[in-house]
């Protein structure tokens, strides 16, 4: 059985090597005309006699190629040499950098109850904080009493980065009193998916076989919201390898029902910011990982286009997929955060150098708004929340034109993301380390990994050229407007998206009938977040969903 499992890859031209064996182990073995013909059926093939026979001289060089290199430790830090560059030749984009132009403050006072802050705005606690009327102090030991009184409930903190929080929180104050007011992050507390490192304290990426590891220096997004003020009280649950809610101690569970998972994988980020436990979080997607949860607990996530966000110190799951982002309360909290995050650090080379020029006025007739027409038809489930939507965006002024993604196959293109999970995490299969995690269902990592070790290397290219396709009919389709909207999980946006690079935001859009939340989502243009969280946040102040709190943390 071992022998076949090599055999198939090997027959495959598989991008990854079979797993559990050594190099001793392969020198022993010699590939078969009869094992080809046991393994071309998985692939598709019916090779002739003749060509099974040129081929075997092939196989088993192959064979100790990939022993070879298995002799090497590969860091899951280290990407591979190919880069997804969705900028395709002729695009320009604007260059001149501008400030960014956020909404009035207005007159933020304190309120009677410090326990009302807990749902406050990134918005109205910096004016809060600017202004001297609360500390950082006061809110980072508020943010760390919440959390340790409803973690027992919600399950979404891994480690309490107490420490290191009341220490710049400190720091935070005295700059203040000295006038050295650094912005609107400025002696924030915030919390981040346990995905991305932070020097002296562990990073567990929700999985059992690393929840002792410690990755002793910084991501870029943790040093550049340090640069900006903000203050780390915790570092949040996410499911294990950044799938679902399921992580290594329990799973992380939805604010608004107790009894429903948080979704995933940005788990703990979502549920956090909706029990008022953070003012704003950090999370990470490759397929979802900010939509899902962000509708599951009804907060606003904005999904950045790939390589805006460095992803140095941060899990690789799919290094041609990964995105960085914020989970808040408020569309403008996203612009806030991710105007201190993005940008290139000289480290993660598929970051690009563009400006975000928000500016929180914007006019309907100043921007193109299409609406996928036949996927509001098909999501019957909401369709009311679905048309409400519209209707309001009609009555905002915006003009709103049907629209259709491309007619391609795009479910199938989800190799390119079980491939590269695959390789990002070879050793964990290889070792048999795999069975450490606890779910161990065929709709699990420890299981994809096991099978996308199939997947041949010709398939994953191919994919990868279909998904060249698909980002140049959705630059096609961009050229008539500027932002779509889009039922959050119908169809095949939100795969087609994350495959193009696209930015998004989910935000809430009403309750379903179990009064767990549900959203719409926002797409825009690639680097161009400025215009997206514009339109987005209209349609928001005309809302108040958002506004809206679990009542079980709002004691």
């Amino acid at each position: 059985m071992r022998k076949l499992t090599i055999l198939l890859s090997i027959c495959m031209i598989s991008l990854f090597a079979c797993p559990l064996e050594s190099r001793e182990d392969s020198d022993t073995l010699e590939i078969t005309k009869e094992d080809v013909v046991k393994a071309q059926e998985l692939i598709g093939f019916e090779f002739t006699e003749s060509e099974i026979d040129s081929m075997l001289e092939e196989l088993n060089t192959n064979l100790g190629f990939y022993s070879d290199m298995r002799q090497v430790e590969i860091d899951n830090s280290v990407p591979p040499a190919l880069i997804f560059n969705p900028i395709l030749a002729g695009m320009e984009f604007e260059t001149e950098e501008k400030p960014i132009k956020l909404s009035a403050a207005g007159n933020v006072k304190r309120p009677d109850d410090s326990d009302d802050l807990a749902f406050y705005s990134v918005r109205d606690l910096a004016e809060l904080v600017r202004t001297r009327q609360v500390t950082s102090m006061e809110l980072t030991e508020l943010a760390l009493e919440r959390l340790k009184k409803y973690d027992p409930q919600l399950h979404c903190v891994v480690t309490l980065t107490e420490d290191l929080a009341l220490e710049q929180a400190a720091r935070a104050d005295a700059e203040i009193a000295a006038g050295k007011y650094r912005g609107p992050l400025h002696g924030i507390p915030y919390g981040a998916k346990d995905l991305l490192a932070v020097k002296e304290y562990k990073t567990t990426w929700g999985a059992e076989p690393y929840k002792e590891q410690i990755i002793d220096y910084d991501a870029t997004v943790i040093q550049k919201l340090e640069d900006a003020g903000a203050v780390l009280v915790a570092k949040l649950s996410l499911g294990a390898l950044a799938w679902g809610d399921v992580w290594f101690k329990d799973t992380t569970r939805n604010p608004w029902n107790l009894e429903q998972g948080s979704s995933g994988s940005s788990a703990g980020s979502a549920a956090a910011v909706s029990a008022g436990l953070v003012s704003f979080a950090i999370g990470t997607e490759t397929w979802g990982s900010i939509v899902s949860p962000s509708t599951r607990c009804g907060t606003t996530g904005l999904r950045p286009s790939f390589g805006r966000v460095s992803r140095t110190g941060a899990m690789a799951l799919s290094w041609s997929m990964d995105k960085i982002g914020p989970i808040c309360r408020t569309v403008e909290d996203c612009a806030i955060v991710f105007d201190a995050i993005r940008g290139p650090d000289g480290l993660d080379q598929s970051v690009t150098d563009l400006p975000f020029n928000y500016d929180h006025q914007l006019f309907p007739d100043q921007v193109r708004i299409g609406y996928l027409k036949k996927d509001f038809e098909n999501d019957t489930m909401y369709y009311a929340q679905n048309m409400t939507a519209l209707e309001m965006m009609r009555a905002l002024g915006f003009d709103l034109v049907e629209i259709d993604l491309p007619d391609m196959p795009v479910n199938p293109m989800q190799i390119v993301l079980s491939a590269e999970a695959a390789a990002a995490f070879d050793e964990l299969t290889r070792s048999g380390r795999d069975d450490l995690m606890v779910r161990q269902i065929k709709n699990a990592w420890p299981n994809v990994f096991r099978a996308s070790r199939f997947i041949p290397a010709v398939e994953y290219i191919q994919a990868n050229r279909l998904r060249e396709m698909a980002v140049d009919s959705m630059a096609v389709i961009m050229e008539n407007i500027d932002v779509y909207i889009s039922p959050t999980f119908e169809g095949d946006n939100l795969l087609l998206t994350n495959l193009t690079g696209h930015p998004c935001v989910a935000l809430p859009n009403g309750f379903a009938e179990n009064g767990t939340p549900v959203s719409i989502t926002f797409i825009g243009g690639l680097y161009d977040e400025a215009t997206l969280l514009s339109v987005a946040k209209m349609y928001q102040d005309a809302t108040e969903f958002h506004l809206k709190h679990p009542p079980l943390f709002e004691e």
